[in-house]
């Protein structure tokens, strides 16, 4: 050590030292650490003032100096009920999208809203992420409303006139939907929702502190007459649906109501938030075009997402709309997070342009077909006394209504002690369910053979007999 060294630099020495040591040992003497340092006794005698000041060591005169008892850490229970007060009454509630406990091993999986892996692009998904990740500006900031190219194929998948300025990119449809609420509408004011309908809107609309007024969903989708009288009823000026293959229920949004949909909203001065979620999720047949392609207006708020149809981790998505609203919702969104990384929306444009996206879509929408008619037959077979409602057309989910007097809570309770785990109806409504309903996914499990095994516990449960293989 030179003769510039300082007190601070020799302390840090010692604390070296002393780390081994014994509580108790005594250190070197003054002059030992002089010669051992080369430093001057005034910069000896700085840094062991230093080291008493922090309770490291302790000098004894005539004696020297030594270790001191190192203290024991003490434990203190924080103590958060301030917080209780400070927090006030804007609690987010989470129980509509929280995660189940975890499943024991051999529960067979038909709660979840994604496809299980084996239906994932995988190999795609990771040539596209590797080729993002070799460009040179992976790393750079991406422009705020998304990377043009990625704007320009969600306008050419949305078609109908929509041009990549009217297209905002998020991180997934969830995201857009909590953009749109809060962007639209202010706290307090209503939001209608089709229902039964997909609980992560009413979460998404309840935390940005608005009031969801169930719209109800029959076999064609949301009905005009009931959304016209809700609209007259609460002054709303938000309605969210999703027209295509509508969760739980799978419905299709019928043409003559389409019209008469963007007429009741229009009339009313009122947006309407399309959430595309399914375009991808078609069981091989037609799927109906969105609703913002018949909107010359700017009524329509259109979401679409990649996550469904591709994996859960791949979270891009985009917003659709035209005019003023537009820029309210690029504003909220960068607030939010400035922009979405730009890896993963290099990652979505590769995967989006290379045929393999094509091939995975046709792929996919056989798969699904083939195990919703499955799973369709089973339960037909093993509880015929529940109620479907249409087969869907597309989607990942088959939608029951069951005899009255059921608990559906309290089944799908049960339904996990064997084996089994499901979606109860009543998460799904924003009021007091008409009925007990149960949703049963037909994409979360590994392979079509868990279907039917599914099926076969279900039935054995509601004639209460011992599950198959117990």
């Amino acid at each position: 050590m030179s003769d510039s060294s300082t007190s601070q630099e020799l302390a840090a020495r010692i604390r070296e030292l002393l780390t081994g040591l014994a509580p108790g040992d005594r250190l070197p003497s003054s002059r030992e650490l002089i010669q051992r340092y080369r430093v001057g006794p005034a910069t000896v005698a700085r840094a062991i003032a230093l080291l008493a000041a922090e309770g490291a060591v302790v000098t004894r005169p005539g004696s020297g100096t030594y270790a001191a008892q190192r203290a024991r850490p003490r434990t203190r229970v924080a103590d958060t009920a301030w917080q209780t007060v400070a927090l006030t009454d804007r609690t987010v509630d989470t129980r509509l999208i929280a995660d189940a406990p975890p499943a024991p091993a051999g529960t067979i999986t038909m709660d979840g809203g994604y496809v299980h892996r084996s239906l994932q692009p995988g190999r795609a998904l990771s040539a596209a992420l590797a080729r993002a990740a070799r460009r040179p500006d992976a790393w750079d900031r991406a422009p705020a409303s998304g990377l043009a190219a990625l704007r320009a194929v969600f306008a050419g998948i949305a078609g109908g006139g929509v041009t990549p300025e009217d297209v905002l990119i998020t991180a997934g449809g969830q995201s857009a939907l909590s953009i749109a609420f809060r962007a639209i509408a202010g706290p307090g004011a209503p939001v209608l929702v089709d229902s039964p309908g997909y609980p992560g809107a009413l979460a998404a609309a309840r935390a940005a502190g608005l009031r969801p007024v169930p719209v109800p969903v029959d076999e064609d989708g949301v009905r005009p007459d009931l959304l016209a009288d809700a609209f007259a009823m609460t002054g709303a000026r938000l309605f969210y649906c999703q027209p295509a293959f509508q969760n739980p229920t799978g419905a299709v949004l019928a043409p003559e109501r389409r019209r008469q949909v963007l007429d009741v909203a229009r009339a009313t001065g009122a947006f309407v938030v399309e959430d595309d979620f399914a375009r991808h999720l078609g069981h091989g047949g037609t799927v109906p075009r969105p609703l913002v392609t018949d909107d010359g207006d700017g009524t329509v708020v259109h979401i679409t997402s990649l996550t469904k149809p591709a994996a859960p981790s791949l979270r891009i998505g985009a917003l659709i709309a035209r005019g003023p609203v537009m820029e309210r919702l690029r504003a909220v969104r960068q607030v939010d997070d400035f922009f979405i990384t730009r890896p993963l929306q290099e990652a979505a444009l590769e995967l989006l342009s290379s045929p393999s996206w094509e091939r995975h879509v046709r792929t996919l929408a056989e798969e699904l077909r083939g195990r919703c008619a499955l799973l369709a037959a089973a339960i037909a077979h093993e509880v015929p006394e529940w109620s479907p409602a249409r087969p869907p057309a597309g989607g990942l989910h088959l939608w029951y209504r069951l005899p009255a007097g059921t608990d559906d809570l309290a089944f799908t309770a049960a339904a996990r002690r064997v084996g089994v785990a499901v979606s109860p109806g009543a998460r799904y409504f924003a009021t007091e369910p008409p009925a007990p309903h149960l949703r049963l996914g037909f994409a979360a499990t590994g392979d079509r053979a868990e279907l039917t095994e599914a099926a076969r516990r279900l039935g054995a449960l509601v004639r209460g007999e011992a599950p198959p293989g117990d």
